[in-house]
């Protein structure tokens, strides 16, 4: 049984060495790699890095080469990271939109000597980041630039000392360091050893019942994020061979060309195929339109663990054949599960596409725990919407007295680089804290009801640390009061008091002819208001990653305190209350149906 993570690898390209097992669009073109090419490619790889003067005489975290790459989903990263592994050293991956100020930060903790980049964009974007890397001695690019060398030149090093590292190689050896964004904006590196992710692949393996040898995966999730990298390894594991998506916005074509059996995803991006399809829906007319709707009716009311009467599952059948059959040709044709993580998923939406025979398979899990924690199964019985699933094979789980959920088993990290202070706070009394509040849903499927702590994700999977865009923005003597929204939505939104005093004065100076209202309710409905506030959003916005910019803004009359009920004793917001009480109008800036 693999204990290594290379192993699957190396296994792949003795059992099904002529068997595809990745694939990506070259010049228009889909190029495959067989399993053996792609062993083959990483062996040498290893060997080319080794000849750098890679320090492995003691596999021991602290001591184990980091190595870097920031770069989007291709055969490429598999390489690497096959070849990193091989080494005994450690691939440290990085999002390629991230700031450069988080770019040094993590390279300069984890003392990065090696780090490949994908192309010229992205070369450019962090050239400055990495002259403040002192110990960056190497930089490889994966497509050809002038002036970088190329990946393919370790290849020309390799002496034929590739494997040469790998008997001393444990289950226990850390393999990778995958840094998360931390309360104080600071991101912080989570250990994962070959015995962490080889134990998450495991143990996952009987949710993926509906594989079949030779089957397509496309992918399209951020390989540096472990979720997709971990399913990756699934994928290889099941015979699975992996097709990588050209862009996000060739998604949709791709799926055409390649017609996966199955993809993973987060809600957001499940929410614009959505979208699209309503787009198109709503252009329909007369007896065309009219089925499309009866269709998505049925659609919304469909439930698994309540099958519904005979007229009820008779009208889904021929819905199935006249319109969800359309959705399913959409996908490829041969979608049989989408595989959703990161964020919580709308239940309308798998509830509309599971009853079109696309199975929506909801799971739980953080990078501290390899990640998968539960999941919905692709057998009816094993699956309940609404639910992130039941657990997967070795895993804990219990619910605190505060219903806090803690986490047991092999898949638990090691701990966070450089900060074992972090990881004494996670780990108490041999489980990890994970900050979400749970509870237990027939005895054996996980709900997650809430968030203990207050970092959350948008539907696109995105972490956003509400504290420190808030702090930011209160620096404006126009905003009195904020509350960032956005867990599980689709873009970052905010709800701000104003700074009544400095509003009227900045009107009363720049406006003097304006008659300005003595109430605040009338005083927030003014355009001239508006712009102010939007001056002081652009003015910060470009301070924070993307996913973290505000889009939209809601002004409030009224003042929280702690008469009212939105701050606690210690003036600290209640974020629960303050998104019941001004629900109606955070959902008008989502413009939700």
């Amino acid at each position: 049984m693999n204990t290594r993570l290379f192993e699957i690898a190396e296994q792949r390209s003795k059992t099904a060495s002529g068997a595809i097992m990745l694939a990506a669009k070259e010049q228009g073109s889909w190029r495959t790699y067989s399993s053996s090419e792609v062993w083959e490619t990483a062996v040498k790889l290893a060997g080319g890095l080794l000849a750098l003067g890679i320090a492995n005489e003691v596999l021991e975290s602290d001591a184990q080469e980091k190595i870097a790459i920031i770069s989007l989903n291709r055969p490429e990263w598999i390489f690497t990271d096959i070849a990193v592994q091989l080494t005994g050293a450690v691939l440290t991956p990085l999002y390629p939109t991230i700031s450069t100020g988080e770019m040094a930060y993590v390279m300069n903790e984890a003392e990065v000597r090696i780090a490949f980049v994908a192309n010229k964009e992205i070369f450019e974007r962090f050239k400055e980041a990495f002259g403040n890397v002192p110990t960056l001695k190497y930089i490889y690019s994966f497509d050809t630039l002038e002036g970088i060398a190329n990946w393919k030149e370790l290849l020309k090093k390799d002496n034929g000392g590739g494997l040469s590292v790998v008997p001393r190689i444990r289950p226990e050896t850390l393999a990778t360091i995958i840094y998360t964004s931390g309360t104080t904006g600071n991101p912080k590196g989570v250990m994962l050893s070959h015995s962490n992710i080889m134990s998450n692949v495991r143990d996952s393996m009987p949710a993926f019942t509906f594989a079949e040898e030779g089957g397509r995966a496309l992918s399209f999730l951020p390989l540096n994020h472990i979720f997709e990298r971990m399913v990756s390894y699934v994928y290889l594991q099941s015979g699975i061979s992996i097709y990588y998506a050209e862009s996000m916005d060739t998604i949709g074509a791709n799926l055409k060309e390649v017609n996966p059996m199955v993809f993973t995803t987060v809600p957001r991006l499940l929410e614009k195929v959505y979208e699209k399809i309503m787009a198109t829906a709503l252009e329909l007319k007369g007896i065309k339109r009219a089925l499309f709707f009866w269709a998505l009716e049925l659609g919304k009311r469909f439930d698994n663990a309540h099958p519904g009467s005979w007229w009820y599952r008779l009208q889904l059948r021929l819905a199935n054949m006249i319109i969800f059959s359309k959705w399913r040709a959409a996908l490829g044709g041969k979608v049989k599960a989408i595989v959703i993580g990161s964020a919580a998923c709308q239940e309308r939406l798998a509830r509309i596409f599971t009853s079109a025979g696309i199975v929506i398979m909801e799971g739980y899990g953080l990078t501290e725990t390899s990640p998968v924690v539960s999941v919905n199964r692709f057998e009816s019985e094993n699956r309940r919407i609404g639910s992130v699933g039941t657990l997967i094979e070795n895993v804990e789980v219990k619910i605190a007295e505060d219903g806090e959920i803690l986490i047991k088993g092999p898949n638990v990290m090691m701990g966070y680089y450089k900060h074992p202070e972090l990881a004494e706070e996670a780990m108490k009394d041999g489980w990890f804290h994970t900050g979400d509040i749970g509870a237990w849903q027939e005895g054996r499927f996980l709900k997650i009801t809430d968030r203990k702590k207050e970092i959350f994700k948008t539907s696109g999977g995105k972490y956003v640390a509400p504290q420190v865009v808030e702090n930011k923005m209160k620096e404006s003597p126009y905003i009195e009061q904020i509350i960032v929204i956005g867990e599980a939505r689709k873009f970052v939104s905010v709800l701000v008091v104003p700074g009544f005093v400095n509003v009227r004065k900045y009107l009363h100076d720049n406006y003097p002819k304006l008659s300005v209202p003595e109430s605040n309710k009338e005083l927030i409905l003014l355009p001239q208001v508006h712009e102010l506030i939007q001056q002081q959003i652009d003015k910060y916005n470009p301070l924070f990653n993307h996913t973290e910019q505000i889009k939209k803004f809601t002004l409030l009359a009224d003042e929280w305190t702690i008469d009212t009920g939105e701050l606690t004793p210690s003036l600290k917001m209640k974020r629960k209350v303050i998104a019941q009480k001004f629900a109606a109008q955070i959902e008008a800036m989502y413009g939700e149906v």
